[in-house]
């Protein structure tokens, strides 16, 4: 949507007094953007991850970043250093919302910020890039997924594997039957460093005056201003979704993309503080199982006290082989399973034992050709310096501007979250935790 126009919807909506409603407002839904427009994109969430973002997403041909919001002066002050003097900063993000030279926003807000925000960023005529997870808690997905619905603004959740051209060849893989019927995997996240256990550096001028605690706790129970929970909140569950939100939530986007799933329907899960007694009350041992009704299992495991060097894959176990997913490299490992008559046919005589044996034969070729390998290995690999987060936002404006669904959206980010937050709750409560992956409701 233009300046002209959403400058022509504001002032309409003035005079009529707020007679006109927020489904009229989008009646025809936003105007298709020309590939010749600039993007213009605000940031919601100034931290790691979102700078981290910002980054990526101005590089994507035609896009401009033109304001920030974050609860931090200091962060407001660096972004100007990053992006320049002219980009307009502020603490309150509604500020952002009511800016007609917004076109899009992305929301790297703590977890418990992120449905109010991407709801009300929707209802003021902006897309949404949300990052993971996309809920907080199960209540938000619902309101999130309606409100992308009415409203029409595009709304892709940021866990980029899904726009990976390693995952993407992971999936014409699996689907091409190269390892068989799938029947489990196992994906693990661990680390073995205080900052990838969300130990995050303090700055010195950390104070109430340079920080909004009012504005960052939100909905959030209130409490007395700590420095901690402001620039380290994954370690606490009023602010954050600990390991699942941070780190299974990827692990399920990658399994769910792969696969074509919408999800588990049961979860059992198991973990425990292990290490990080620092106050914190997200485990930094999570371990989970997971039931497919397609007929596989899933295993999840996230240690932050690993004893080595950070590590994430997957391992997809066929019946006729392995897909290994780590880094940018997929490798198929192939052995078709041997079908063989059985141990107690030598127990017959020599001529029925010759007799089953051919039956059997019959029944099961043998699947290797008379001096074939019995094991073959197919690798792919990215180009060198491959990065699936550019990738993510080319899709994410792309949507934008052809106002096509993203390649991950409301959905989808909500099916992912949900499944990963099903581990937090077996976890505490200790018992088995049922889920509908089609209707997104717990059992």
């Amino acid at each position: 949507m233009d300046m002209d126009r959403r400058l022509f919807l504001r002032s309409s909506a003035m005079a009529a007094a707020g007679a006109v409603t927020l489904r009229s407002l989008h009646a025809q839904g936003p105007r298709v953007k020309s590939p010749n427009d600039t993007i213009q994109l605000a940031l919601i969430g100034a931290g790691i991850q979102g700078q981290g973002d910002a980054r990526w997403a101005v590089q994507v041909p035609g896009v401009k970043l033109v304001a920030v919001a974050d609860c931090y002066d200091g962060r407001l002050a660096h972004s100007k250093e990053l992006w320049g003097s002219d980009v307009f900063t502020t603490r309150d993000y509604k500020e952002i919302l009511a800016r007609p030279d917004v076109d899009a926003v992305l929301i790297a807000t703590p977890d418990h910020w992120h449905k109010q925000a991407a709801v009300d960023a929707m209802k003021a005529g902006k897309d949404v890039y949300l990052e993971k997870p996309m809920i907080h808690v199960y209540e938000d997905g619902p309101e999130i997924v309606r409100t992308a619905k009415e409203t029409g603004c595009i709304l892709q959740v940021g866990s980029q594997r899904v726009s990976s051209v390693v995952y993407a060849k992971a999936k014409e893989l699996l689907a091409a039957g190269a390892i068989g019927k799938l029947n489990t995997i196992n994906a693990r996240w661990d680390r073995n460093s205080s900052i990838g256990a969300w130990n995050y550096t303090v700055p010195a001028d950390a104070s109430p005056q340079t920080c909004d605690w009012p504005r960052f706790l939100g909905s959030a129970p209130k409490h007395e201003w700590s420095p901690e929970r402001f620039f380290q909140w994954r370690k606490w569950s009023d602010y954050g979704s600990g390991v699942a939100g941070d780190l299974f939530v990827h692990l399920f986007s990658g399994t769910h993309f792969i696969t074509g799933s919408n999800g588990p329907t049961r979860a059992m899960a198991t973990g425990a503080i292990r290490y990080w007694n620092d106050g914190r009350d997200a485990n930094d041992v999570l371990l989970a199982l997971f039931d497919y009704p397609e007929g596989f299992n899933l295993s999840l495991r996230v240690n932050f006290v690993n004893g080595g060097e950070e590590s994430e894959g997957f391992l997809f176990t066929g019946d006729e082989g392995t897909m290994e997913i780590a880094g940018s490299t997929v490798t198929v490992t192939r052995v078709p399973h041997e079908k063989e008559p059985g141990l107690t046919v030598g127990t017959f005589t020599e001529a029925m034992q010759k007799e089953a044996t051919a039956e059997y034969r019959k029944k099961y070729p043998v699947p290797h050709p008379e001096g074939a390998p019995l094991q073959t290995i197919q690798k792919f690999s990215a180009e060198k310096g491959y990065a699936d987060n550019y990738d993510h936002f080319r899709n994410f404006f792309n949507s934008v501007r052809t106002r096509k669904q993203p390649v991950e959206d409301a959905t989808f980010g909500f099916r992912a979250a949900g499944a990963a937050l099903l581990a937090n709750r077996s976890a505490e409560k200790g018992s088995i935790i049922h889920w509908d992956p089609v209707k997104m409701t717990l059992g």
